[in-house]
């Protein structure tokens, strides 16, 4: 695909705005739609997963979940003048048996790389969730729509560490939607 493809594609693409105001807004996706996502992001990969869930049952730490989406990214360390280094996706997989307690939190949608298993498309499915994937490999042009960082637990992870970021027209495919399809059995 040309870049004039990628933009012409991306030129049509439903805006959201994190966290959703209206949960709603995602029964108009379908797997295969390009999306640029703008607002707040809230990151986290394996460690951060464990620690939330971890904290979140022991009462330690609470954090409003509703209509909020998690970007499955460990960033590298800025170069000088930057406010991150590079922010590509890991693999969404690895979080699956974390999806269901973050879902009933009021999750709205996730963002990373690759499939996710059969239990997690039905868990969208039940939840009125999505499932985004942006661009393997090319986290340093992901980290230009990123204008943003904030530290909200566990700095001493490192790039592990819970965050939020502050996107602008961050681009991302739909995977699965609401209603279960799969754009990776398309």
């Amino acid at each position: 695909m040309s870049l004039s493809s990628y933009k012409e594609l991306f030129d049509k693409a439903y805006k959201l705005k994190f966290p959703l105001e209206d949960k709603n807004v995602l029964q108009d996706l379908r797997a295969g739609d390009p999306v640029l996502i703008s607002g707040w992001v809230l990151c986290g990969r394996d460690a951060t997963h464990r620690k939330l869930i971890q904290a979140i049952k022991n009462g330690s730490f609470s954090f409003d979940f509703v209509n909020q989406a998690i970007y499955y990214v460990g960033p590298t360390p800025p170069p000088p003048g930057k406010i991150i280094g590079s922010a590509g996706p890991t693999t969404s997989g690895r979080m699956d048996a974390y999806m269901e307690f973050f879902l009933k939190l009021g999750l709205a949608a996730t963002i990373g790389k690759g499939k996710r298993s059969p239990q997690v498309i039905e868990l969208l499915k039940k939840y009125k969730a999505v499932y985004f994937a942006t661009f393997g490999g090319a986290g340093a042009f992901l980290s230009q729509f990123i204008e943003k960082i904030e530290p909200l637990a566990w700095s001493d992870l490192g790039p592990e560490a819970f965050f939020r970021i502050k996107v602008e027209r961050f681009p991302a495919i739909v995977i699965n939607s609401v209603y279960g399809d799969d754009f990776y059995s398309v």
